[in-house]
């Protein structure tokens, strides 16, 4: 009885996510306000049937009677955050914030199967995360010299980067950050929100190539230190991130392929500097080449991925531990192993309508530094997310980032869900703005009616 509930529970895992992805697409042809409101709350029961039944089956198969209260206080996190954001916030974006839910979901899952120590780690950390995350709209919307400070924001960002570069612990062949207590602490996370700021700041009132200089120095500077501390995950997610908001601050084609030169110039310059970058290219053009050794953990993410095929074998069913720092760098091999290629596919897609939103926010927001800093932070987000799966597939060199609210990392899931707070404070900026369109219409209307009559 047992084994026939754990196999149908792969395929009901599957359908839920399916209807959840599907809705996610859907949501954007509603114009009734009711009618998107029911697709939001049939995503929050899906959500809420995937996490059950996951645990439920990992609970058959261990018998760990802490697995139930741990899922409990889970449980009572995720609806906490969902009442709390809509009531808190109700002008937020509710797919937004849905969309956080699913994702840490994903992740709880993950790691409570993969380790529950580390899984217990990180919901700590991610209540405190979004306990924070929860002041922060009010303070997007309210406090509005946050425009005004450009400078502070470049200084504090090249400034922490380079206490790291200088005097952080190497991990891995990379300076990243610092460890207190045995809490690790990563500060380029939080320099990723401090540079959009940063560099919003000055695209957005650039009005000469003078300014456009100054704003590629400081962005150079940033990307600069990261490959000193050799971190160049993060040096390419600036990097990549500077230039599309550079791109659509100038509207000029000529920048856009000038970066590209310069990046590409820069990545031929990285392999022939840095032996671990030569290493992880020769890993990603034949990781078989050397599978007892550097190509390993490549390797180990190929067969999972295959291994789990479009159905999965199912949770606990697979071997995804066998992969070195799986929940950190390789977390999405180890969900298309147990889960399943389909399941992966709507992550990806889940992901993709999360930078859709991100990015339709920017486009709508008439102030200037506010569409910088939307569109700068969802390029950040979508960045990490392609070189995250792109690597555990073999599709593009391993970076070494993390995926964004599902892996493990207590600093990449502050600074996430930090970000999708920002989102969401830009996103009632937004509605307040096409409000008070609507009434400056209405006065509009009603002075010509009066001065007709």
């Amino acid at each position: 009885m047992v084994n026939l509930i754990i196999q149908f529970s792969r395929y009901a895992i599957l359908i839920l996510m399916t209807i959840y992805t599907m809705q996610s697409f859907l949501v954007f042809g509603k114009k009734d306000e009711e009618d998107k409101e029911f697709l939001f709350l049939q995503q929050n029961l899906m959500m809420f049937i995937i996490h059950f039944i996951a645990f439920m089956v990992m609970y058959l198969q261990t018998e760990e009677t802490e697995l139930l209260f741990f899922y409990g206080a889970q449980f009572i996190y995720l609806a906490a955050t969902l009442v709390f954001f809509r009531n808190l916030y109700p002008r937020a974006s509710k797919l937004v914030v849905n969309h956080m839910c699913m994702l840490i979901t994903v992740g709880f899952i993950m790691l409570t199967r993969l380790s529950y120590e580390q899984a217990l780690k990180q919901f700590q950390i991610v209540a405190a995360s979004t306990a924070v995350g929860l002041v922060v709209p009010v303070i997007i919307r309210k406090v509005r010299i946050l425009t005004k400070w450009t400078w502070l924001y470049a200084a504090a960002g090249i400034g922490m980067l380079g206490i790291v570069a200088v005097a952080a612990n190497e991990t891995y062949g990379s300076k990243l950050g610092f460890s207190f207590g045995g809490i690790s602490v990563q500060p380029s996370e939080f320099v990723k929100i401090i540079f959009v700021f940063a560099i919003a700041g000055m695209l957005g009132k650039a009005k000469r190539f003078r300014d456009i200089v100054i704003a590629t120095v400081v962005a150079a500077l940033h990307v600069l230190i990261l490959v000193y501390s050799t971190d160049l995950g993060s040096a390419l997610i600036f990097f990549i991130t500077y230039l599309i908001m550079l791109y659509v601050a100038t509207r000029n084609c000529l920048y856009l392929f000038a970066g590209l030169g310069a990046g590409s110039v820069a990545a031929v310059g990285a392999y022939h500097l840095f032996s671990h970058v030569r290493v992880r290219v020769q890993i990603w053009q034949d990781p078989f080449a050397d599978y007892a050794n550097q190509g390993y953990q490549v390797a180990q993410s190929l067969f999972s991925i295959a291994a789990g095929g479009w159905f999965g074998t199912g949770l606990m069913q697979g071997s995804p531990d066998n992969i070195p720092i799986v929940e950190q760098d390789f977390m999405f091999a180890a969900i298309a192993e147990e889960l399943g290629g389909i399941f992966a596919i709507c992550l990806i897609l889940i992901c993709m309508s999360c930078y859709i939103m991100f990015v339709n926010i920017a486009m709508r927001l008439s102030n200037r530094f506010y569409r910088l800093v939307a569109l700068g932070l969802g390029t950040m987000y979508a960045v990490q997310v392609f070189l995250t799966i792109g690597g555990a597939m073999k599709f593009i060199p391993m970076t070494g980032v993390t995926l964004p609210l599902v892996s493990y990392g207590g600093s990449s899931m502050l600074s996430t869900v930090l970000m999708f707070s920002i989102i969401q404070g830009l996103y009632i900026l937004r509605e307040d703005e096409e409000e008070q369109i609507e009434r400056d219409r209405e006065r509009e209307l009603e002075s010509r009616r009066f001065f007709g009559a």
